[in-house]
This record gives C-alpha cells, sequence and structure tokens, in this order.
C-alpha cells in the first residue's frame, strides 16, 4: 500500500475483495474483478493497492483482526467449557463470515504460502493467535486442577493442527463430520480430570 495516498475506504475494499474472492476464487482473481464488486475504476483500486498481492495481504489483516474478535478465551466459566468454546468458535464461524467460497479461495491463498513470504507470516499470525488463547485456557485448567498434567503448549499444538485439519478437510472433502465431536471427546477424555467429564 502506498505511504503517500490517503486512508482508503478500507471496508468498502474489503467487503468488495471478499465478494470477488467468492464469485471468482484466488487463482482467476483479477483487480478488474474487485473493482467491479467496489463499483469503481481499476485506476480508483490502484491508488490503493499496487497489486493484487499486496491487496490480499491486507484483507488477510482484516480478516485477522474479525477472526481475534470472534475466537477468543471466553473469560467465563470453567476450563473445560472455555476451551469447548474456544474451539467451537475456531472450527465453525458464522456462515455470513466465512462461505463456502471463500474457505475454498482461502485454501487457495494457504497453498501458496510454501513459495511466499509474506502470505505465509499472514496465515502464521491466526495460528499463534488460536494457539496462545488455547494454550492459556489449557494452563488455566491444569493450575486450578480440572484438567490433567498436560503441557499446555503441546495441547495446544494438537488442537490447533486439529481445527487447521478440520478446516482443510471441510474444503477438500466438503464435509468435517465428526470432527468437532472427536475434538470434544480428546478434550473430555484426555484433558479433563475425574469427575468433571461429565457432559
Amino acid at each position: 500500500m502506498r505511504d503517500d495516498s490517503p486512508s482508503p475506504p478500507v471496508d468498502d475494499i474489503m467487503c468488495a475483495t471478499y465478494r470477488a474472492l467468492c464469485r471468482h476464487g484466488y487463482a482467476n482473481l483479477t483487480m478488474q474483478d474487485i473493482a467491479d464488486e467496489w463499483s469503481k475504476s481499476k485506476a480508483a483500486l490502484h491508488y490503493h493497492y499496487d497489486t493484487k498481492h499486496g491487496l490480499l495481504l491486507a484483507f488477510l489483516e482484516h480478516l485477522f483482526e474479525s477472526y481475534t474478535d470472534r475466537v477468543a478465551d471466553p473469560g467465563e466459566g470453567t476450563p473445560r467449557d472455555r476451551l469447548h468454546a474456544l474451539v467451537a468458535a475456531a472450527l465453525d464461524p458464522p456462515q455470513a463470515d466465512v462461505t463456502r467460497e471463500l474457505r475454498t479461495a482461502l485454501f487457495e491463498v494457504k497453498a501458496q504460502a510454501p513459495h511466499d513470504d509474506a502470505f505465509r507470516e499472514r496465515l502464521e499470525q491466526f495460528d499463534r493467535y488460536l494457539h496462545a488463547e488455547i494454550r492459556g485456557v489449557v494452563g488455566a485448567g491444569v493450575e486450578d486442577g480440572s484438567f490433567t498434567d498436560v503441557d499446555p503448549d503441546e495441547a495446544a499444538t494438537l488442537l490447533v493442527t486439529l481445527v487447521n485439519g478440520a478446516h482443510s478437510r471441510r474444503v477438500a472433502l466438503g464435509t468435517d463430520a465428526d470432527v468437532s465431536e472427536a475434538i470434544r471427546s480428546y478434550i473430555d477424555e484426555q484433558l479433563v480430570r475425574g469427575e468433571s467429564t461429565q457432559r
């Protein structure tokens, strides 16, 4: 993004990018597609973002902000309930926020990460944030005795990996059936101590 340009109408451009990604996917997306969804000229869009790559990096930042608003430790209830709520929020965003088309487009963006440091850094933000939130809840559960004496970092790594795998499975196979229940079972059977496993 150019430093000397005025602040762009971020919400409008991000909404247009969202619609264009849903309609065209990542591979076929052009700046003209986004400009069409914005109802402005391509030149106007280029005033704020030089390239599709730069705009998509900004879009990932935009998604990250909404992600951290939605996926967070609730802070209330038992560690078990907090962890279930946190994982559920990460697994199942509202359909209005993340449609199947957007999931597919973002899956295509993730495929670029091994070859693109900037994309990888943005995507790593999501993992680091979710890992930190889960680690905090698991750590609280270990400290107060409601969870077994697990390593919070290892438990967080496993759960983040399961969430990411569920997202990929949903896009690639069209389903993530039973994944949510499998994660719930892991939490209740492997993390929760003793009588707390009752649902």
